[in-house]
């Protein structure tokens, strides 16, 4: 969420960033109902204030001698009323105000980086380098498509999973569940052997979890929702390791800290109808391994530039060749104010997809759930940034691997830092 603070005293160049992104958000109306706010804050203060000297002077009128029913303590006490009823006429205004503002800006994205380059979509997103081209297949052209390769060798079944749910959904039989779970654990495997703590965080996530990582209001149609209770099914684990520490105050000593977690994904990719209806890109339900720091403002570029190096790695280990797109302010994710998107080679579409996100928050998401640190011997609270990447989406590296690794008798090599946890080269 915005600085309501930095709104009102750098007006233009928050507007003029905010039109980076492109869209329409009213600025102004926020300033005029906070400056509405603030009058009568004023004048609920000033009333408060005169409430209190009538308490008091009635107190010393009686004890200078005064009859509590005399007229003097009943004209103070019938001013006094006037006063609370006034009071009372003042505070749900104020509160409906603050309400308001709140409301408008959960639904303001966070500005960009300076260094974010300016595009009104994806297609201009810059990219910033590749790796693996030696990697690449032969032939590309010759290759099968990843759902072709998995139910050629009966590890993935969309039919029954449908029959199961709907469409959108996947059953992994046999090797298809052991190659998934040694991907999970060859990434948090990695993960933690470079610092990150490693949290089994819970999947269903409340409303207050969703506002203060910045999905809702925005993306309510995209979550699914249980209906009985303030739960919904999580989208990232983004969300649960966002409110890990939500509403509370790190000794700033102790930043930073690192997280990595497995979880299961819902999604409803609504708006989607139509892209990617076929095989592992664009399901309802997948498994991701997410990385999330909290950090100091000064270290937030560097950790945000180690956050991808520590994605790459995981594509590098699997051997899998990728480009990393510096996304433009158009196609910036809604909380993010920079972000580098890792995209792997898919043979078969003969284009790089997307496999990781990794944006830098600044202190966006760390407004919205109340998170500071405190310097030892200062006074105040500054609030942290945050940063999420995903390291890495399971279900599109599975996909990537079996369309980079097939070969021409419809078997599929290991990678070979896979083989130890599947103890095999060949599916």
């Amino acid at each position: 969420m915005l600085d309501l603070k930095t709104i009102r005293q750098s007006f233009d160049d928050v507007q003029t960033a905010l039109n980076r992104r492109g869209g329409s958000y009213d600025l102004q109306r926020v300033l005029d109902l906070n400056q509405q706010q603030r009058e009568i804050e004023g004048g609920r203060s000033q009333l408060q204030a005169r409430s209190n000297e009538i308490g008091k002077a009635v107190g010393q009128q009686i004890r200078g001698g005064a009859a509590p029913d005399g007229p003097e303590v009943a004209a103070l006490r019938a001013e006094g009323n006037e006063v609370k009823a006034q009071l009372g006429e003042l505070e749900p205004k104020e509160k409906a105000l603050k309400a308001e503002i709140e409301a408008i800006l959960l639904g303001i994205p966070n500005l960009p980086s300076t260094t974010t380059p300016d595009g009104k979509d994806e297609s201009e997103n810059v990219e910033v380098w590749r790796w693996g081209d030696e990697y690449l297949p032969a032939d590309s052209a010759a290759l099968k498509p990843h759902w072709e390769v998995g139910e050629g060798l009966g590890i993935l079944n969309f039919e029954r999973s449908a029959k199961i749910a709907q469409s959108r959904f996947v059953a992994l039989m046999g090797l298809g569940a052991a190659l998934e779970r040694a991907l999970i654990a060859y990434m948090l495997d990695r993960h933690t052997q470079h610092g990150y703590t490693e949290v089994i965080p819970p999947y269903l996530v409340n409303t207050a979890s969703l506002t203060a990582s910045g999905q809702l209001p925005k993306f309510a149609e995209e979550s699914f929702q249980c209906k009985n209770d303030d739960l919904w099914l999580s989208p990232t684990a983004e969300v649960p390791l966002t409110n890990l520490h939500r509403d509370e105050i790190f000794n700033g000593d102790d930043l930073p800290y690192h997280y990595c977690s497995f979880t299961p994904c819902f999604r409803r990719e609504a708006g989607s109808y139509g892209r990617d209806t076929r095989g592992l890109i664009r399901l309802h339900q997948f498994n991701k391994v997410e990385m999330y720091k909290f950090v100091r403002p000064e270290t937030s570029e560097a950790e945000h530039q180690a956050l991808v190096k520590d994605a790459e790695a995981i594509l590098q280990g699997l051997k899998l060749p990728y480009r990393v797109l510096e996304l433009c302010t158009g196609d910036l994710g809604f909380s993010a104010n920079k972000t580098y998107d890792l995209e792997v080679w898919l043979p078969s579409s003969g284009t790089y997809r997307e496999i990781s996100s990794c944006s830098n928050c600044g202190d966006f998401q760390a407004r919205r759930a109340n998170i500071r640190f405190k310097e030892t011997g200062q006074k105040g609270t500054q609030y942290v940034h945050t940063l999420n990447g995903s390291g890495l989406a399971i279900g599109r590296t599975m996909a990537a691997i079996l369309e980079n690794y097939q070969q021409p008798d419809g078997t599929v090599k290991v990678p070979d830092v896979l083989q130890p946890y599947l103890n095999r080269e060949w599916l």
